[in-house]
């Protein structure tokens, strides 16, 4: 009796395990199919200029194209899992659609709301010898939604900070996005460098 007891255990574990095993299996299939970091069917990315890189793709429903440009910081943060902070400035038929800053940490809380409600993070941002405040759109504790106006700073600058709150304290982020090819973003993002 308790032998047969033990083989039917071991046979539920296996069972259990087997399961585990094709459920691992699927999602490797399906995250490699998406391309670097999710982006399904994006080109492999290409120098953008300076420390930036930029990546082509078309949207399988409506045919629109896609360009996101992406710069890596020069530092990690102290959460540090191989993944550095990132700036994504992505854009569809020409035309600005979004930029996001992805720290690669989980974010501390939200700690202000947006004009509409939102939750928002302050930040403290550097450009070049400028500092000023910034409320951005906090999403899923993991990035934060930069405004056009310091998305346009960016661009144009030698220098870019970001300080945010982490979930252990004050965080700094540090870019240089000096060398961006400013006419590839003009033509694909309809954006100018903006200065203060």
């Amino acid at each position: 009796m308790r032998a047969s007891y033990f083989f039917f255990i071991i046979r539920r574990l296996c069972g259990v395990v087997l399961s585990l095993f094709v459920l691992v299996g699927v999602f490797a299939i399906s995250s490699h199919a998406q391309g670097p970091d999710g982006y399904q069917d994006e080109s492999v990315g290409a120098s953008a200029g300076g420390s930036w890189t930029v990546f082509h793709s078309e949207d399988k429903m409506t045919g629109a194209k896609k360009v996101r440009f992406e710069l890596l910081s020069n530092n990690y943060l102290s959460e540090d899992r191989g993944y550095k902070p990132r700036i994504e400035l992505t854009c569809t038929n020409g035309k600005d659609t979004y930029a996001d800053f992805n720290p690669g940490i989980r974010l501390g809380p939200p700690n202000r709301p947006g004009f509409w409600g939102q939750p928002q993070m302050e930040v403290m941002v550097r450009v070049d010898d400028a500092h000023s405040r910034h409320g951005w759109n906090w999403v899923r504790d993991r990035f934060l939604s930069m405004d056009k106006g310091t998305t346009r700073e960016l661009i144009g600058a030698h220098v870019f900070n970001v300080e945010i709150r982490g979930r252990y304290g004050s965080e700094i982020a540090e870019f240089s996005p000096a060398g961006l090819d400013l006419n590839q973003v003009k033509q694909s993002c309809d954006l100018t460098p903006k200065k203060r």
